[in-house]
């Protein structure tokens, strides 16, 4: 949970945490290196056992290798008894590969032409689950192992015995020194959510003590980067609560969730606050700088300290006369903001963001305090069930948002509308074929080296984009590799434990690094072949440029069927997740519509708000490649601005799923209801109708007054400020007409004007800034974005408890 020690944490400390989340591409890569290490031991005496001569021993340790390599990965985070059963697997799939190519090695036109079966079938039983992804390619590699080393019928029973002597050595490791502690691991993550809430309060202080306006503008984009990584680990979080036994003693799956959102919605309301503090006088918004730097450093005795003169703002800016909205229990008792004749100005706004900055401050300062005394939830007799299912203890990749979107020319093409592996291995077999017919041009002996580049382009992707990214940066990271390897071959000449050490190590570095980038894994491998090669007595400054020459064709075939052959479009994969992501939306707010008129009092609101969190990461992911000018009519630009629109709703998407929690009573913002309801109408709307036009559709914009209607209604006429829940409604209903209508980044002349009683709360209704903050365009993140809502953060009198 957050830490609650006094004192300046270490910068690097954190950086180790929050960059790999429970240490898990860390837990990869070690366990990737134990496995291989120990297995080539394990086979090298198996094959003395068996008196095998130079040349067998080889071939049993390469395969024993391949296996744990591959084992290690697929036995990773998941049940003991998933874990035998998926091991007992991997010598029927590797077995197979290779019985097939024994079976045709003698006619090199069969051989090539059931390559192309194999890798049909490689892809087309991934559908079956993740084993499968794996068996998969067991039975590719075995194949491809029987193919170009022509072992004979007889070595096969040699071979599979090493084959299961290796998959039942990686099981044992994978259920003893390499076993996944599931609460362990959360734990770690926490620590990480931890670590990175820290990094968002101290970008948050980077910000503040800006005074170069090109400076902050960078400092913003940071602040918003580091707003999206907090939300990533949240997710995480999630994911890794449902595992077994991985909640700690006395926490439920919704108690550990509600206490998540508490702390996340408590940072990034501190951050929010620090993006309008900019606005204020130089020392209000040193003062708000030292509180933010505070909470960094982990030092809460000093955040209290220094948060509780800006607690009450009256004594820097006038007080408006008039009443107060109404608040729920311990929502921050601050004035209204002031008003004037002429509007309200940035240094007075930014006093008043440097106010909203200290409670927020405190109220995290107060849930870190409450340590590990799990939160009320009213939820302890409901089965819990996370809105995140993790993928071998990973947040799932963009194949399974684009499982359900069907490829282009659906209406003329019945292949189009086959399941995405489906799909996915015709393509693999067309650009398998034809990789095979392109690289014996180039080279007879070794054109295999573009059949893989081909292969591999479409494992782990699932839209023409990232076809062509991950296709690219192979070529790219062999590129950049082939200096490297020739380098440390001249290094590790003659000294063969030397070479296999750095074979492993690099393996290692590989499987850390891709999930960062696949360039840098495919360049440690470049670094893996010159070693291997250099063991066989094969290696040659010529033969790297001719994989070079021979991955680059295999790239470009994999690169243009993925654009010609059955090609899955990002923006029609965009599409889905938008209308998932709105679907979702327009769930939460029918359920904040029922909880706060009391017609649907059971609703899981957290679960709801997780869940957009999920879809908002989802169109992150798939619009990830639309975010660089590598797409034909593509503005990038536009793209990332749209995305911290998603941010900004799932933001008011958990403000609201606590709001109604937190009313001094059950009906309290009753009349609020049907602003909520009429809001939800317009999500549903642009569910349904998905494709974006010049303007919003009359419908939604219908919805959106209503909604504004209902909440002015509900505002007193003499309070300069909606309440907590109004506000987030309003927020939400202006970030619905941005994201309604595709308009170009040019100003505010695009943007449609407020009411005249919302005037006020424009800039606080708008998108926050991100990736393109401070350019023109952009507006910030609005210092009411969340009411801090902590009894501690409340009054000066009892600042530390709740």
């Amino acid at each position: 949970m957050a830490g609650v020690t006094s004192g300046g944490a270490s910068v690097i400390r954190d950086k180790i945490l929050s960059s790999d989340p429970g240490l898990s591409r860390l837990r990869q890569a070690v366990g990737a290196a134990v496995a291989m290490a120990s297995a080539m031991a394990v086979e090298d005496g198996f094959a003395t056992v068996l008196h095998e001569n130079a040349q067998g021993t080889l071939v049993t340790v390469m395969l024993g290798t391949i296996v744990a390599m591959m084992g290690s990965m697929a036995l990773g985070g998941i049940p003991a008894a998933t874990q035998a059963w998926t091991a007992a697997g991997f010598p029927f799939a590797l077995g197979t590969g290779l019985f097939l190519g024994i079976l045709v090695s003698g006619s090199t036109t069969l051989m090539l032409s059931v390559f192309v079966v194999v890798m049909f079938a490689a892809v087309y039983i991934r559908r079956f689950g993740p084993a499968f992804f794996f068996y998969g390619f067991m039975v590719w590699m075995g194949y491809f192992f029987a193919a170009f080393l022509h072992p004979t019928l007889a070595q096969l029973p040699g071979q599979l015995a090493a084959v299961a002597v290796s998959a039942a050595w990686v099981l044992l490791l994978s259920l003893t020194i390499l076993r996944t502690n599931t609460r362990r691991t959360l734990r770690r993550i926490r620590q990480a959510f931890d670590a990175r809430s820290r990094a968002v309060a101290r970008a948050a202080a980077d910000l503040l003590e800006s005074d170069d306006p090109q400076k902050a503008g960078r400092r913003r984009r940071l602040l918003h980067a580091r707003q999206l990584g907090l939300a990533e680990t949240a997710l995480m979080i999630e994911g890794w609560s449902g595992q077994p036994g991985a909640l700690p003693g006395g926490w439920s799956g919704p108690a550990l969730r509600r206490r998540m959102l508490d702390l996340q919605l408590a940072v990034e309301a501190l951050a929010a606050a620090a993006v309008r503090a900019t606005e204020a006088d130089t020392v209000t918004r040193r003062a708000a700088a030292r509180i933010a730097r505070a909470l960094a450093d982990r030092d809460l005795a000093a955040v209290e300290r220094l948060a509780l003169p800006l607690l009450d703002p009256a004594a820097l800016v006038p007080r408006p006369t008039g009443r107060r909205g109404d608040r729920g229990p311990g929502s921050m008792a601050l004035p209204a903001t002031p008003t004037s004749a002429s509007g309200v100005t940035g240094a007075v706004e930014g006093v008043w963001a440097a106010s909203h900055l200290a409670a927020a401050a405190m109220e995290y300062v107060a849930l870190a305090r409450q340590g590990d005394a799990p939160p009320a939830t009213g939820a302890s007799g409901q089965e819990y069930e996370p809105a995140v299912q993790l993928a071998m203890g990973n947040l799932p990749g963009s194949a399974a948002i684009a499982g359900g979107v069907a490829a282009r020319g659906r209406r003329w093409n019945v292949f189009a509308r086959m399941k995405l592996t489906t799909r996915q291995a015709i393509q693999v077999a067309v650009a398998g074929g034809v990789a095979i017919l392109v690289g014996r041009e180039i080279n007879e002996q070794r054109y295999y080296w573009a059949v893989i580049a081909a292969f591999v382009a479409f494992t782990g992707t699932a839209t023409r984009s990232e076809t062509t990214l991950k296709a690219t940066n192979r070529v790219a990271g062999t590129l950049v590799g082939l200096g490297a390897g020739i380098g440390m071959v001249h290094v590790t000449a003659g000294h063969t434990l030397t070479a296999l050490a750095v074979i492993i190590l690099a393996m290692a570095c590989g499987f850390y690094l891709v999930r960062i980038s696949y360039g840098l894994m495919i360049f440690f491998v470049t670094i893996m072949v010159s070693q291997l090669y250099s063991i066989l007595n094969e290696f040659s400054p010529g033969l790297l440029m001719l994989r070079l020459e021979e991955t680059a064709a295999g790239a470009a075939v994999g690169i243009l069927v993925g654009l010609l052959v059955l090609p899955t479009s990002t923006r029609d994969t965009l599409h889905s997740v938008r209308t998932t992501f709105y679907s979702a939306l327009s769930t939460l707010l029918e359920g904040v519509a029922g909880r706060l008129d009391g017609s649907e009092p059971e609703t899981d609101l957290d679960a709801q708000a997780r869940a957009i969190d999920h879809q908002v990461r989802g169109l992150a992911l798939v619009a990830s490649p639309l975010t660089r000018p590598l797409v034909w009519g593509n503005d990038p630009r536009l793209t990332r601005h749209r995305l911290t629109l998603y941010a900004a709703v799932s933001r008011r998407g958990r403000t609201l799923a606590l709001a109604p929690q937190r009313l001094e009573a059950p009906n309290a913002a009753a009349e609020y209801a049907g602003a909520a309801r009429s809001l939800a109408a317009a999500a549903a709307h642009l569910a349904d109708h998905p494709a974006l036009t010049a303007a919003p559709h009359a419908d939604v914009e219908q919805h959106l007054r209503d909604a504004e209607h209902t909440v002015l209604a509900r505002r007193p006429e003499c309070s300069a400020q909606l309440p907590p829940v109004g506000l987030a409604l309003t927020q939400l209903g202006q970030l619905l007409r941005e994201l309604a209508a595709v308009r170009p980044l040019s100003g505010p002349k695009h943007r449609r004007t407020p009411p005249p009683k919302l005037r006020l709360l424009a800039s606080s209704a708008s998108e926050p800034a991100g990736e393109d903050g401070g350019d023109e365009g952009s507006r910030p993140e609005p210092p009411g974005g969340r009411v801090p809502t902590t009894s501690a953060a409340a009054g000066r009198a009892r600042p530390a408890h709740r």
